[in-house]
C-alpha cells in the first residue's frame, strides 16, 4: 500500500470511529455535553501523550521551538469538544453535525492557502461540495421537528462554527509540526496530552453523571479509548500523509456513519433525501480518492482536469 492511500485509510477509519460517538452517547443521557466532550477528549488526549513520552523526550528541543503552535493546538483541541457537544444538544444533532464538520474543510482550506499559499484544485473543490453538500441533506432529512428555541438555535450555529475552525486548525498545527520535522507521535502527544490536560478541570466540574451508573462509565471509558484515543492515533498517521484540508474534507463520512448506526442501533428510519445525502457523501469521497494520471497533494496521481 502506497504513503498516499496508507494515509486515506487511516482518515476513514479513523471518520467511521468518530462517527459512532452520537449513538455511543445515548447511553449515557444524564450525562451533560461539557462532561462527555470533556471525559472523550481529555483522557483520550492525555493517552495520546502517554504513548508519546519517548517520542517527545526526543524532541523536546523541537517542541521547545514550536511551543507556540503547541500551545495553539493544544487550545483548539480543549475547545472544540467542548463546542461541538454543546452546539449538538443546543440545536439538535443534524445542526450541530452540519455547521460543525462542514465548515471544518472550508477552515482548513483557508488556512492552508492564506499562511501556506498551497493552491486549491478544482477536484478537491468539487469532492469537498459534494461532501458538504450530502451532509446537509443527509442530517436536514434526520429532522422531525424544532429542536429548541430561536436563540438556542443561533447559539448551536456559532458553536458548530467554533468546533469547525477549532478542529480544522489543531488538524493544522499538527501537520505543520510534522512538516518541521517533529515526529507524528511528539506533534500529536504535545498537541493532545496538553489539549487533555486543559480538559481535566471541565471533567473535574461536570463529570459526576458520568459516575452515576456502571453503564455511562461504560460509554465514557469506550468514548475516550476507542474514537478519541485509537481515532486521533490513526488521524495523526493520516496527516503525516495528506493535507489537513484533504483529511477534514474525508471526515464527513462521520456524518454517514452516524446515519447508518442510527438506523441500525437505534431504530430511526431515513427518507429518500437521506439516502441521496449518503450518495452524495459517497461521490465526493470517490473523487478524493481514485487514481488519476499525474501527482496531487496526497501523493496520488490524477488527470489535468484537477488543476
Amino acid at each position: 500500500m502506497s504513503r498516499g492511500a496508507g494515509g486515506l485509510l487511516a482518515i476513514l477509519v479513523t471518520a467511521v470511529l468518530w462517527g459512532t460517538t452520537g449513538t455511543a452517547a445515548t447511553f449515557a443521557p444524564l450525562a451533560g455535553p461539557l462532561a462527555i466532550g470533556a471525559a472523550a477528549m481529555g483522557i483520550g488526549g492525555i493517552l495520546q501523550s502517554l504513548i508519546a513520552l519517548r517520542a517527545m523526550h526526543r524532541s523536546r528541543s523541537l517542541l521547545l521551538r514550536n511551543r507556540g503552535l503547541i500551545v495553539l493546538g493544544a487550545v483548539s483541541v480543549a475547545v472544540y469538544p467542548l463546542a461541538f457537544y454543546t452546539s449538538m444538544r443546543l440545536g439538535g444533532v443534524a445542526v450541530g453535525t452540519v455547521v460543525s464538520l462542514a465548515s471544518a474543510p472550508l477552515a482548513s482550506a483557508v488556512l492552508e492557502r492564506t499562511i501556506d499559499g498551497t493552491p486549491l484544485t478544482r477536484r478537491w473543490m468539487l469532492a469537498a461540495a459534494l461532501a458538504v453538500g450530502g451532509s446537509v441533506v443527509l442530517c436536514l432529512s434526520r429532522v422531525s421537528a424544532p429542536s429548541g428555541t430561536g436563540a438556542a438555535t443561533v447559539w448551536s450555529v456559532v458553536l458548530g462554527l467554533v468546533a469547525g475552525v477549532t478542529y480544522a486548525l489543531y488538524s493544522w498545527v499538527v501537520h505543520r509540526m510534522m512538516q518541521r520535522n517533529v515526529g507524528r507521535g511528539a506533534s500529536m502527544g504535545a498537541v493532545f496530552g496538553l489539549g487533555g490536560v486543559l480538559l481535566i478541570p471541565v471533567l473535574l466540574a461536570t463529570g459526576g453523571p458520568l459516575l452515576s451508573s456502571t453503564q455511562s462509565l461504560a460509554v465514557a471509558a469506550y468514548m475516550a479509548l476507542v474514537p478519541m484515543f485509537l481515532g486521533y492515533f490513526l488521524f495523526g498517521i493520516g496527516l503525516a500523509r495528506v493535507r489537513p484540508s484533504t483529511a477534514t474534507t474525508l471526515t464527513l463520512i462521520e456524518p454517514a456513519v452516524a446515519a447508518v448506526l442510527a438506523i441500525v442501533v437505534v431504530g430511526e428510519r431515513m427518507g429518500v433525501a437521506g439516502w441521496v445525502g449518503l450518495a452524495l457523501i459517497g461521490v465526493g469521497l470517490v473523487l478524493l480518492t481514485v487514481r488519476r494520471g499525474e501527482p496531487n497533494q496526497l501523493g496520488w496521481t490524477m488527470g489535468h482536469s484537477s488543476r
